[in-house]
């Protein structure tokens, strides 16, 4: 969608005649106008039925109006539309109507010392959590000031997420999960601080963690093919399991001078591949989502570490969010594409739509918590993709680059999240970078 296309979508034809009925509807009641059929000239495009919205809802300033119609935006005149779908324009067209968005703005972004494979906004103070290749995490404000540094970790940070306002958990290529506190009211620069514990059980890489505040539970995705589920109340975390004699490494020697050890609640197994995704539900925390390279999103009853169901897919997946208003799962493929699945053990169908647009792999994704159709997605093409569900037929609604100096623009892209803040982004320019959210709907 750019600038270009939607000066063409304005306008009509003073010579045509020709009108065809149209129903217009919306999902937002505050915009609602008459559901009765109106008739409209058929060379119409967006602006000029947006025209007509704004006639039936008598605005003192004009509101730009998208339409859809059978999954997708329409983006020719209704003539157009009904000659190329085999229409009549005796047939009554159903348009849904959405507030239209503006694009994102560039708003910031904060260098590191290596790639940035992880970022997390916490809500109360906006403070902005990444995970980087350096092996540290680091806390900022919107200032771009660094105002914790956390050294803990013997390898790569892959994975880092708030707990809470003062606690964040992160994880990486040293197989541990690490658990940190900070001091909320410290104003101090580079705060150095040290893991309050370390949860051990993974046997290779852990790639993506998800937290529930609520529970203090964590969920991580394990290159061994192993979901852990952990807990971060020390006072209810099992020991940490003796390790195999033969695996005595330097990182190991290390960490017995290192914060305490614990084992996990469970290690669940199942996929036969790495796993590269993990999600609670947010409407019930005891159930727990992954995703795998073996094509399988699974199902787990975290109350009783039991596998509830399993769905197989036709590509190897590499991330996953939940859609909780939509009771859908967005999962990122290695395929380019993301596809939505219904997770109910009643769904008939494995999938239920191809949101397609990336030339590379998928491997973030996130909702937008303040709209429930619209989500973000990074990408190793360089990327970030915004996306309206209802029009999977579309395509992503806006595309942002990796932009800035020094930069080739197809920079890997390794996570983002959709935050009171804006979209903040990680990858391989190094950068946390932060983008306005867009305006509209």
């Amino acid at each position: 969608m750019t600038s270009t296309e939607d000066m063409q979508m304005g306008g009509t034809d003073p010579q045509s005649t020709h009108q065809v009925q149209i129903k217009f509807t919306t999902r937002h009641p505050d915009i609602a106008v008459p559901t009765a059929p109106i008739l409209v000239p058929v060379n119409l495009k967006r602006y000029g039925l947006s025209q007509i919205i704004n006639h039936l809802l008598d605005t003192s300033t004009a509101i730009p109006f998208e339409f859809l119609t059978n999954g997708s935006f329409l983006r020719t005149s209704i003539e157009k539309y009904l000659s190329d779908n085999g229409l009549s324009s005796e047939s009554v067209l159903t348009l849904e109507y959405v507030r239209a968005i503006v694009p994102p703005k560039f708003q910031a972004a904060f260098q590191h010392d290596d790639w940035v494979s992880s970022v997390s906004v916490e809500r109360e103070n906006k403070r902005i959590l990444s995970g980087s290749y350096d092996g540290i995490v680091r806390v900022w404000n919107e200032s771009a000031q660094c105002l914790y540094t956390g050294a803990g970790h013997t390898d790569s940070v892959k994975t880092a997420k708030w707990m809470s306002a003062t606690k964040l958990v992160s994880a990486g290529m040293d197989r541990g999960l690490r658990l940190w506190e900070i001091d909320g009211e410290s104003i101090e620069e580079n705060t150095e601080i040290s893991a309050m514990a370390e949860f051990v059980g993974h046997r290779s890489t852990v790639e993506k963690i998800d937290v529930d505040s609520s529970s203090g539970r964590v969920l991580s995705a394990g290159m061994d093919s192993l979901v852990g589920f952990w807990t971060t109340d020390i006072s209810e975390a099992p020991k940490a399991p003796k390790e195999d004699s033969g695996r005595k490494t330097k990182r190991r020697k290390e960490s017995s001078v290192g914060p305490p050890r614990y084992g996990s609640l469970r290690m669940l197994e199942g996929h036969t591949s790495p796993v590269s995704g993990v999600a609670f539900d947010p409407k019930d925390s005891t159930v727990g989502y992954s995703v795998s390279w073996d094509h399988a999103i699974r199902t787990w009853d975290l109350a009783t570490y039991s596998l509830v169901d399993a769905r197989t897919t036709q590509h190897p997946l590499l991330s996953v969010c939940v859609l909780p208003t939509l009771s859908l799962l967005a999962c990122g493929s290695s395929a380019r594409h993301i596809t939505l699945h219904d997770p109910r053990v009643s769904a008939s169908i494995v999938t239920t739509s191809t949101l397609r647009g990336h030339t590379n792999a998928v491997v973030a994704l996130s909702p937008n918590k303040n709209n429930e159709w619209q989500m973000v997605s990074a990408s190793h093409d360089g990327t970030l993709r915004i996306w309206d569900v209802r029009a999977t037929e579309s395509g992503s609604i806006w595309t942002i680059k990796r932009e800035g100096e020094g930069l080739s623009g197809k920079e890997k892209v390794f996570d983002v999240e959709w935050s009171g803040l804006g979209i903040v982004s990680g990858g391989e320019d190094k950068r946390v970078r932060i983008d306005e959210s867009p305006k509209g709907e």
